[in-house]
């Protein structure tokens, strides 16, 4: 790149003079379309509770999800990611709860999709939720068995389409399954069910309060490591996209996401396609500690998501998606 210009009678500090000059030229920015919110949903009545390893973050019961759906909805937030906390009396060794019609996210969809038809809804097609192992396939032999796996993979997606989900968000990390879970979304005729496969999620130490949130962690005894991304690899990013494009993925995700900025640039520059974000659990809870702690201020949130979006990053799912769009509508 050839850079044009020279002191003094170029001046860089020119365009920074005034807010509204920075604002005009800004390359990028941040808007509630750019937002996806993570919901937790647990069983029973009445209940919203918090969870103690994610300050801010709460589980809600089924029937007090319009609570939080109201300010989705008011905050023009345009979609949701549900994940359920599953009872431990629910969970087995083959994670059949997923698919029950009557389970969490089962339930959740009926609600949205009667009161809030214009929330787009974003669901995880994994077995960690459900197993009483905490992984997100089965297990066979002690190891998780890939192909085993993806039969009850597609059952689930198809069941979740059946009851309004949008997006269609298998994270598993099982070879193949995307182009299983398309074939049969084609087949039962949801062909207009959107695929979000997350694609690059690397097996990281920044999950462990999400596990919290959805009752996995103190089952799993042993790593993800054998399916999820190494992470000091960066060029099987490459080979997972394309197998999932090839089998039908509409876009992709890479997780964890702050610290992967270097894949979701990569990605995006090879592919030219819609790539998201997920700021973690992990991710969160840092930034939230150090604010609380004085050690970083609130204008780091909006930093930090603002980091997405300039590496590339078409959306972000965050659990501070409510806090942004909020100071986003203030200061219209």
């Amino acid at each position: 790149m050839k850079i044009i210009g020279s002191y003094p009678k170029t001046r860089l500090r020119r365009l920074r003079k005034q807010k509204w000059l920075r604002n005009l030229i800004s390359e990028n920015n941040i808007s509630p379309n750019d937002l996806i919110l993570p919901i937790f949903v647990r069983e029973g009545k009445n209940k919203i509770e918090s969870i103690k390893t994610m300050p801010g973050v709460k589980r809600y019961s089924v029937d007090k999800l319009p609570s939080i759906l109201k300010k989705v909805k008011s905050l023009k937030i345009p979609m949701v990611a549900l994940f359920p906390y599953t009872p431990n009396n629910k969970k087995n060794k083959q994670g059949s709860e997923a698919l029950n019609p009557n389970n969490l996210i089962c339930r959740s969809l009926r609600l949205i999709k009667n009161r809030f038809p214009d929330i787009g809804v974003m669901c995880d097609v994994a077995l960690d939720p459900y197993t009483s192992h905490g992984h997100d396939g089965l297990l066979v032999n002690n190891e998780i068995d890939n192909d085993e796996t993806i039969k009850i993979l597609v059952k689930q997606a198809i069941l979740q389409a059946k009851y309004g989900c949008d997006v269609i968000a298998p994270s598993d990390m099982m070879d193949g399954r995307i182009g299983l879970i398309r074939k049969a979304l084609d087949k039962e005729k949801f062909t207009d069910v959107s695929i979000l496969s997350y694609a690059v999620k690397y097996a990281s130490s920044f999950y462990g309060p999400f596990r919290d949130a959805v009752g996995s962690k103190s089952k799993l005894k042993k790593d993800k490591k054998t399916y999820q991304m190494d992470y000091r690899n960066s060029l099987d990013s490459f080979r997972e996209v394309g197998f999932d494009l090839i089998e039908g993925a509409d876009m992709v995700m890479v997780k964890p996401g702050m610290i992967y900025l270097d894949i979701i640039s990569k990605i995006k520059e090879n592919f030219k396609i819609p790539v998201i974000a997920y700021q973690v659990s992990g991710e969160y809870g840092a930034i939230k500690f150090a604010i609380k702690n004085k050690v970083l201020n609130e204008e780091s949130i909006i930093e930090s998501l603002m980091a997405f979006k300039r590496a590339g990053a078409c959306a972000i799912v965050t659990y501070f998606a409510i806090e942004i769009a909020k100071k986003i509508k203030a200061s219209n």
